[in-house]
């Protein structure tokens, strides 16, 4: 078998190679998925082995946003620097998912995550760290990617009463599967492993001390991680991972481990917004009005469920306040994408003139 078959290639890519990289007719590059990502240096897995990759130049002078840019698990051409484990990067496959966030801070740059992956394990620890809110977030972004989401609560070996936990994330995350997983007595990793496996890919996204290194040691049956303890008294967590790196399963599934988040800003994920908060735009629908504002108009069925309390005050202040976060994402990303395409074409027009000019 090849060895990149190991790492989840199969028909659908094979596919997409015929259709993009061989139509660019370089006949010494040969198909790899990225493995691990420092700062534009790349570890990729091919099936003449793990090579060193770089980006070659027409590519960089490509590239004009952060998603142009390859990141762990995506399916790449890359082609041998003769005589060395290192290769030069040419292409980047058409992606399956994308999942991405806004970097923290006052900046509007989007960072990924993870590519290229069927489920994203939204990973929340069953102590202080557990957080509904953040959880909606979570949710609406992985709509978003084009993956399906899986909450996975861990530390069930340090809660007396798990079930209340549940009940929470099902009240916000509707028909979502929920895994709860002990790193520690080995509940739960088997039930997680059997999702995981034959070559699908997951990643692991949450807040630092939620447990994402143990459970990735747990699933891989192997310690490919370190583990640091958290602070006692705020079940607040330290940074174990500290890069993105793509690790084989015994079942053939396929891990990516993230660095944990503290802050998650959502990024351009509008159209999601339905799929994470189902509940409450199935209320707006009845309101008597299309255009309702919800804020005193007559026959407004939001204000009744808020009122009667079948919809929770926290749960709509929530919808509102990712709502105008996303629009006003949208906008800053509109602005962006004008700036970037400016600069393109200023940097078209600069190389066009340094072009020699043909004597006849």
């Amino acid at each position: 078998m090849k060895i990149i078959k190991h790492y989840g290639w199969n028909d659908s890519w094979d596919t997409k190679w015929n259709e993009q990289i061989r139509s660019e007719k370089r006949g010494k590059m040969v198909a790899g998925r990225v493995l691990l990502e420092h700062k534009h240096m790349y570890r990729v897995v091919t099936d003449q082995g793990e090579w060193l990759g770089t980006l070659s130049g027409n590519f960089k002078h490509n590239a004009q946003q952060r998603r142009d840019y390859p990141a762990v698990g995506d399916w790449v051409g890359i082609e041998q620097m003769p005589g060395e484990e290192k290769g030069i990067i040419h292409s980047i496959l058409p992606r399956n998912s994308l999942f991405s966030r806004k970097v923290a801070g006052e900046t509007t740059v989007e960072q990924i995550v993870a590519v290229n992956v069927d489920y994203v394990l939204l990973v929340m620890s069953l102590n202080l760290d557990f957080n509904l809110r953040r959880l909606e977030r979570y949710m609406i972004a992985a709509w978003d990617s084009g993956a399906n989401p899986v909450i996975v609560l861990t530390k069930k070996d340090l809660c007396n009463d798990p079930e209340t936990y549940i009940e929470q994330a099902e009240a916000v995350a509707f028909g979502v599967p929920i895994y709860v997983v002990s790193s520690v007595t080995g509940e739960g990793i088997p039930e997680l492993q059997d999702l995981l496996k034959d070559g699908k890919t997951a990643a692991l996204l949450g807040s630092s001390g939620v447990g994402k290194s143990s459970l990735t040691n747990a699933l891989c049956g192997e310690d490919v991680m370190n583990v640091q303890t958290i602070r006692e008294d705020d079940d607040k967590g330290r940074h174990t991972t500290t890069h993105r790196e793509l690790f084989h399963m015994p079942g053939g599934g396929l891990l990516i481990d993230t660095p944990g988040m503290r802050e998650f800003q959502l990024w351009d994920n509008s159209e999601s917004l339905d799929a994470g908060f189902k509940d409450v735009e199935q209320i707006a629908e009845t309101c008597r009005f299309n255009d309702c504002q919800h804020n005193g108009q007559p026959g407004c069925a939001i204000e009744e469920a808020l009122n009667n309390g079948s919809l929770s005050r926290e749960r709509y202040a929530s919808y509102e306040k990712l709502k105008k976060e996303l629009a006003f994402m949208e906008r800053k990303a509109d602005l962006a994408a004008q700036k970037a395409e400016r600069s393109k074409w200023k940097q078209i027009t600069k190389d066009s003139r340094k072009r020699p000019v043909k004597k006849r």
